[in-house]
């Protein structure tokens, strides 16, 4: 054996493919640069290759079939056809290989370090290769791979097709370190690279001039190092138009000449049609002043972050006060006087820090080229609205953007002229200026946990470039979805320095000061932390990174890596958003459709103390008891060590404090929690209230209940995050997946004199199964909609809520040492009352406190409620200075009889009392 494996290494030195521009020029069909040709077929695959049972191919040395074992008298073979003539039909002889390297049955068990990684392999066969040189290893991985099972007589026991992901991570290690992938363009010289290890040849399409025609393709050199195709030419080609042509085999498919935009476009013509080489540097992508232009100083701390969640096209596209040419653009953010803009310097002045976008990378689902706006009308409780916006989402010019197509390259839709690669770029930046000098930092919403599309698809860009590398598979080698779409794997290396690239190609480049990632729990806690390294050094400052930390789908509980979720970023000061105070405030949880929105009452809308007629008798006031102990550990921070008295009249740790069969509280630093109550998903606080709170609960106390909401948030240790309109009341008429339902679902008045709400029952799709529930609430609209003064009331107080968090670090103490140290609740235990919450804070000796103590307490009951604390008895307690010239009336009815040490909160109130 031992000298047939020394045969097959010296067999690997056959010539495999010929060089790229002879295999370029032998397989270029005449219209393979043409745009409407995205793939040309050079070779089906056989028919009769394996399908479903894969072999992993995990180092330059070790390969592993799960499942299977050695049987005697077999022996096994990595077979390798360049053309794709590979046949292994059972019982038949191996047909078509170029190449049959012969291994070696190691057993059962990998060495350590590929066992760790590779630990969500079921138990299977270990083989080893033989000592082959790299560079024949290399020239293997182009074409049809098999692992074969041959018996004594030569013929097929069984085939594999072969996953390739480790060991191209192996040999191609160092096209990590590649610094300039994608184009590249000076005054003299423009140069391409891009990450094909697996292509057998790869070509440059240059399109010129407005009809998008083709020179001859540019055969590319591919580095046997790195796995990097490129080319350089002597010219200058800013503002030049390009794609990539790709030879190379596809499992399944067979041999397949792709024509490709480049991953790394920094932008592209409409609908993604071209890439565009673009000097990111050049005057032409920049707006005026923007070299020059001044951005907001970072903050001393991410706890001070006070956060605005944004799409583009919400801000805009129904604001009057916006031309009409800019509405739902970036350009609508340079509009200083208009509703929206004044909307967010005002809360800017109050104290809000960021806004974070939606996202604004290219993404697949909207047309960049004349989308339709649908004509809606009809009844608060019809289905005529529902049915236009689904009639033409296909078409129109909404969407969330959670499909990306290209990472960085901004979205052409936002942009007043998406064929102009260069348009786009200085309108984003134009944005970004515009809301730097309001006083606000810009976050960006990211998705790197999964993309449009995968296989052969036209929006596949990743996938048609190296097939079966950029997406997390199964062990059967289908693509994995469970957020949503084609899930990405970042676990590998190149998958992961797209991801840390993108993140600082649009920090350097845009000045983006902070990221939300999408289902940042899909990715490894190590990719994150690396990448939180390369941005803080490219802005030469700290970006703060937040997440969804999610734990589900085929990672979960660390099945393939350590997450970068909710209980696995201790020590890292990246925060997840926590659920735990979010579902407590708003009652039930995220999945929850028909009859339970309606039964599931949260802390502030009525659990058991204002039960609506669905959730009679459905809590005790147990249920209200430990549902206070989740808002109090979201005061707390959700901070694992952080001491309660419980309802049970236990003292624990909050770690110890079960929510869903896990810790409640999982944070070690209040850095790494994210409180919120509203955010896009799901329907907006107002929406859920309505059907929570009992049908004859006024619209002035719905405002209060909101601003009891958005008041935990503010009170709460560790980052405030808030959903745009929330301080407006926003509806989106009970919709709870707005992500395709049009501007008209998703409209914000930022003039205050409607929250849109009775719009019609939202897109059947996410919601029938709620119509019945919906349409008699929706049908009462007049009466329960909010009235502009609501609207007004609702602002003012949120804004004063943003005062008070903004002028004390109390609300924003930086570790768990603090907090542990400084916040005491008071009405804790067996015998609270549940109704109200007292949250003292220690204020002695802290920089930035303001005050010698502060207590806020949450009176969320239709009846006032006093609450007695003999250890403040003679303290000088007073109003905090926002609540005593505040919006809000009833709050400064609130009073302390220092005496008694008794406070007295009217109803539905939040205040804060002070000592200087």
């Amino acid at each position: 054996m031992n000298t047939l494996m020394r045969c097959a290494a010296a067999c690997l030195l056959v010539l495999l493919y010929s060089q790229a521009g002879q295999a370029l020029a032998q397989r270029i069909q005449p219209n393979a640069c043409d745009g409407t040709a995205w793939q040309h077929t050079l070779r089906p695959a056989p028919a009769g290759m394996p399908a479903a049972v894969q072999a992993h191919w995990v180092s330059r040395e070790w390969l592993v079939w799960p499942g299977r074992s050695a049987q005697p008298g077999g022996r096994f073979v990595l077979a390798h056809s360049s053309a794709a003539k590979l046949t292994a039909a059972t019982g038949q002889p191996l047909l078509g290989a170029d190449l049959r390297v012969p291994l070696g049955v190691a057993g059962a068990t990998l060495p350590a370090a590929l066992a760790a990684r590779f630990k969500w392999l079921a138990p299977g066969l270990v083989l080893r290769l033989p000592a082959a040189g790299t560079e024949q290893l290399r020239r293997m991985l182009s074409g049809q791979l098999l692992l074969v099972e041959l018996d004594d007589q030569g013929r097929v026991r069984n085939a594999a097709a072969v996953q390739m992901p480790g060991v191209l991570d192996d040999l191609f290690a160092s096209a990590q370190t590649v610094p300039d992938l994608g184009a590249v363009a000076t005054a003299q010289r423009t140069s391409f690279k891009l990450w094909a290890p697996t292509a057998q040849a790869l070509g440059l399409c240059l399109h010129s001039g407005a009809t998008h025609q083709p020179t001859q393709p540019r055969a590319m050199r591919f580095d046997r190092r790195s796995g990097v195709w490129q080319l350089s030419l002597q010219r200058d080609l800013r503002g030049q138009r390009y794609t990539y042509l790709v030879d190379v085999f596809v499992p399944g498919v067979g041999r397949v000449l792709n024509r490709v935009t480049d991953p790394y476009s920094a932008s592209l013509t409409a609908d993604s049609q071209r890439s565009v080489v673009l000097d990111l540097n050049d005057p032409s992508a920049q707006p005026a002043g923007w070299k020059q232009a001044a951005r907001p100083a970072p903050l001393a701390a991410a706890t001070d972050q006070m956060i605005y969640e944004l799409h583009v096209r919400d801000f805009s596209a129904s604001d009057e006060t916006v031309p009409p040419a800019l509405r739902g653009k970036y350009l609508a953010f340079t509009q200083g006087e208009s509703n929206g803009m004044r909307h967010l310097k005002a809360l800017a002045a109050a104290g809000m820090t960021h806004v974070h976008l939606l996202p604004i990378f290219d993404f697949a689902t909207v047309p960049e080229a004349n989308p339709i706006t649908p004509n809606v009308s009809g009844a608060p409780d019809g289905t005529t609205q529902q049915e236009a916006v689904v009639a033409t989402k296909e078409r129109d010019a909404y969407n969330w953007g959670y499909d990306p197509l290209h990472f960085n390259a901004p979205e052409g839709s936002y942009a007043t002229d998406a064929a102009d690669g260069a348009v786009r770029v200085r309108e984003l930046r134009a944005m970004v200026m515009a809301l730097h000098a309001a006083g606000l930092r810009v976050g960006m919403d990211v998705v790197y946990n999964h993309l449009s599309a995968s296989g052969q698809h036209p929006h596949s860009v990743l996938d048609r470039i190296v097939p079966g590398y950029y997406h997390r598979l199964d062990a059967n080698g289908k693509v994995e979805t469970s957020t949503c779409c084609a899930n990405s794997a970042t676990e590998h290396a190149m998958m992961a320095k797209l991801m840390i690239d993108s993140a600082v190609h649009w920090v350097h480049h845009y000045r983006i000061d902070a990221f939300r990632f999408d289902l940042m729990g899909h990715q490894p806690r190590a990719a994150m932390v690396q990448l939180q390294a390369a941005v803080d050094q490219a802005a030469g400052r700290r970006v703060h990174l937040i997440g969804e930390g999610w734990n589900f789908g085929e990672v979960a509980d660390g099945a393939r890596f350590v997450q970068a979720s909710q209980l696995s970023l201790n020590g890292s000061a990246i925060a997840t958003f926590s659920d735990r105070g979010r579902d407590a405030v708003r009652g039930g949880g995220a999945a929850d459709d028909g009859a339970a929105q309606l039964e599931r009452q949260g802390y502030v809308n009525g659990l058991f103390y204002d039960a609506n007629e669905a959730a009679l008798g459905q809590a005790t006031i147990e249920d209200l008891k430990r549902s206070a102990d989740l808002v109090r550990l979201a005061l707390a921070g959700s901070l694992r060590s952080y001491k309660l008295h419980t309802a049970s009249g236990d003292t624990l740790a909050l770690e110890k404090v079960n929510y869903a069969n896990q810790a409640a509280g999982y944070a070690s630093q209040p850095d790494e929690v994210v409180n919120y109550v509203e955010n896009h998903d799901n329907q907006t606080l107002f929406d859920s209230h309505v059907f929570k709170l009992p049908r004859a609960t006024s619209s002035a106390e719905r405002a209060r209940v909101q601003t009891l909401a958005a008041a935990v948030v503010a009170f709460s240790q560790g980052i405030a995050y808030f959903h745009a309109g929330q301080e407006l009341l926003r509806s989106k008429s009970m919709d709870r997946n707005s992500y395709d339902s049009g501007d008209w679902f998703n409209r914000i008045d930022f003039a205050g004199q409607t929250n849109h709400f009775g719009s019609g029952l939202p897109p059947q799709a996410d919601n029938g199964t709620s119509w019945p529930f919906m349409r008699p609430l929706l049908a009462d609209a007049p009466r329960l909609a909010p009235t502009p003064a609501d609207i007004a009331f609702t602002r003012a107080a949120f804004q004063d809520l943003l005062r008070i968090r903004a002028s004390t670090s109390l609300l924003r103490l930086r570790t768990a040492e603090e907090v542990t140290r400084r916040l005491t609740f008071h009405n804790t235990g067996p015998q609270q009352n549940p109704v109200l919450i007292a949250g003292h804070l220690n204020g002695a000796g802290l920089a930035g406190a303001g005050f010698k103590e502060l207590i806020y307490l949450i009176n969320v009951d239709k009846q006032p409620n006093g609450l007695e604390i003999a250890a403040l008895r003679g303290r000088p307690f007073k109003l905090h200075p926002v609540h005593a010239h505040g919006a809000d009336a009833r709050a400064r009815e609130s009073s302390f009889d220092a005496a008694r040490g008794t406070f007295q909160i009217p109803a539905r109130t939040a205040v804060v009392f002070v000592v200087d």
